[in-house]
């Protein structure tokens, strides 16, 4: 007797080190921020007036969401890993986690950039999943060496509405934790960091022209008065030329008249 039940097909099983298909989506969306000119720092060197681009990415599905906020700075190549914040919301825990796991790295640094992307991921959240718990992150000494290097951390991570809890007396452990995303805040120096609109940018591009135009107006107006002024001087030193051969000359005729 034959058995004509077809054997069940065996389920997919994903390998477990297989990246999730969200890890690598570029950006979709761009912005352009300002960042202002600011004193120079004895660490972190000068702070000029510089233009970057913010990316943003997100997606979501039935067991999570997430948004991908990158920092792209123009002629100048970062690692991967550094001017990106990821925020995931997982549905079925209700919990959002803020990343990279190796923490969150910035570059410039010191210019207000890693408070900035920690409001938008806290707004981001706050929008869609402000009842949602907040996973703890632990806190890298790597990333902050120094004692200032740490206290600017601390400060950015509390401005946003987290709190920091030390495991060890040196301080060295930490771990980054709020009560639940409500907690967080939005908010951020707009006066170092600046998101511009279309209609600012072509504003700030159409001011750069005329101003560049003045400049040139006014270029032209000074070589026009140095030319003037090389005529000028060009005169006088023949004039001057000329008076000093006639002395020369009389000088010459009386002495020769009183020698006779």
């Amino acid at each position: 007797m034959t058995d004509n039940t077809a054997p069940a097909p065996e389920e997919e099983v994903q390998p477990e080190d297989q990246p999730h298909p969200w890890a690598d989506l570029p950006p979709e969306h761009f912005r352009l921020l300002r960042l202002a000119a600011l004193q120079t720092d004895r660490h972190t060197g000068a702070r000029p007036l510089r233009f970057i681009q913010l990316g943003r990415v997100e997606r979501h599905d039935k067991r999570e969401s997430l948004l991908r906020l990158s920092l792209q700075l123009p002629g100048q190549q970062v690692h991967k890993e550094k001017n990106v914040l990821e925020v995931w919301a997982n549905h079925i825990q209700r919990k959002v986690y803020f990343g990279p796991e190796d923490g969150l790295r910035v570059e410039p640094a010191n210019r207000g950039l890693g408070r900035f992307l920690l409001a938008q991921g806290a707004d981001w959240a706050r929008q869609h999943y402000s009842h949602y718990l907040v996973a703890s992150v632990a806190l890298h000494s790597k990333d902050a060496p120094s004692d200032e290097d740490r206290a600017r951390r601390d400060h950015c991570l509390k401005a946003q509405g987290f709190s920091i809890e030390f495991s060890d007396q040196l301080q060295m452990k930490a771990v980054c934790t709020a009560a639940r995303v409500s907690a967080l805040h939005s908010d951020w120096n707009s006066e170092k960091v600046q998101i511009l609109s279309l209609l600012d940018t072509a504003s700030m591009l159409q001011q750069a022209d005329q101003n560049l135009r003045e400049q040139e107006v006014k270029v032209r107006k000074l070589e026009e008065q140095v030319d003037r002024y090389k005529r000028e001087d060009g005169g006088l030193r023949f004039t001057i030329t000329c008076l000093l051969l006639f002395c020369v000359f009389q000088a010459a005729l009386l002495i020769w008249m009183a020698t006779r």
